[in-house]
């Protein structure tokens, strides 16, 4: 796995109904939740995030690939594809996929443990995922350039 340059990282949560965007600082060390965007299909989907990414400039792009727990890829994860080859098709940027099984129970885990509430939650939870994921890729990436 190849470093990235210096610079934002924005990460994907591709789910049937809405993507969960994330985004790292401009150092791209931490991470935090952008937004949620309701999926239009495919090509509607890359061209509100090609927007995204023509605001934040970021250097590469991650998107979570939900693989099921035998490590199969089933409907999920080829949505997930079908937007990571779209963004690379469409952009310059480089797409990386990270295993996403357990990201949104983390997410889940997490705004519980912060006190959210259940409705807040429902609306932030494929942001949250989306941070998980990112943060995922930022320790991988640490740990292949030896820094942790």
């Amino acid at each position: 796995m190849e470093l990235e340059k210096k610079g934002r990282i924005i990460a994907l949560d591709v789910g049937t109904k809405t993507i969960g965007v994330a985004l790292t600082d401009a150092l791209g060390m931490l991470a935090h939740p952008l937004c949620t965007l309701t999926r239009k299909g495919v090509q509607q989907d890359v061209t509100k995030l090609e927007a995204l990414f023509a605001e934040h400039g970021p250097v590469a792009v991650v998107v979570g690939l939900p693989y099921e727990l035998d490590g199969t890829e089933e409907r999920s994860a080829r949505l997930a594809r079908q937007i990571a080859d779209a963004i690379t098709a469409r952009t310059s940027l480089p797409v990386h996929l990270v295993d996403e099984r357990y990201s949104s129970v983390e997410a889940e885990r997490r705004l519980i443990e912060a006190g959210v509430s259940r409705k807040k939650r429902k609306e932030i939870i494929d942001q949250a995922a989306a941070v998980v994921i990112l943060e995922t890729w930022l320790s991988m990436q640490r740990i292949a350039g030896g820094e942790g």
